[in-house]
């Protein structure tokens, strides 16, 4: 079997974890839905991941496709949930819970990143409110590259032009290069 996502995703993560506790030998494949597109594309026209392909060829895709699978392939009491009735209900209520916080948390940025687009597209003068930079252009550039960092498939610069072009003019400030370091991997 062959596993495409890289491991921060938590769709992603899930199914890895879960096949290393159920033995299973996979190869991973950490193509991200951005960067690797073009190759995800021929396996998954949905250009999403996790992306499971069986010795078959066969291509799974989402996270509770490919579990849903992984617990039929050990069966029975290897499974990590119950087959049938309340029990099973009930784990797969809890395992939906973070999807669904995950999804409105991407709703969220995605209807921000429009909104700030929108104002942004008003701004006549160099920064946010004219001419001088002010602490809502400084918060909003602080938050975009954070969410650019840990959701960069949330920001497309082509379809936010007015703030990718303010972002990138006060990125090239002293005052923002010189408070910049790398995201820490998390311990």
């Amino acid at each position: 079997m062959i596993l495409i996502g890289q491991y921060d995703p938590p769709f992603v993560r899930r199914v890895v974890i879960a096949m290393r506790l159920y033995g299973l030998a996979f190869e991973h494949r950490p193509w991200s839905t951005l960067g690797d597109a073009a190759q995800l594309v021929q396996v998954n026209p949905h250009i999403r991941v996790p992306t499971l392909i069986l010795d078959d060829g066969e291509a799974l895709m989402d996270s509770g496709s490919i579990l849903n699978h992984l617990n039929e392939t050990v069966g029975g009491r290897h499974a990590l949930i119950a087959r049938s009735g309340p029990a099973r209900r009930a784990a797969l209520k809890i395992s939906a819970l973070p999807t669904v916080w995950i999804d409105l948390c991407h709703a969220q940025i995605t209807a921000t990143l429009q909104a700030f687009e929108g104002d942004r597209t008003q701004c006549v003068g160099t920064y946010w409110f004219g001419e001088n930079i002010s602490h809502a252009d400084i918060a909003t550039i602080c938050a975009l590259r954070f969410a650019r960092e840990v959701h960069p498939d949330l920001f497309n610069a082509a379809h936010k032009s007015a703030l990718a072009r303010h972002a990138a003019y006060c990125e090239a400030l002293s005052a923002f290069q010189d408070v910049v370091q790398p995201l820490a991997p998390a311990t």
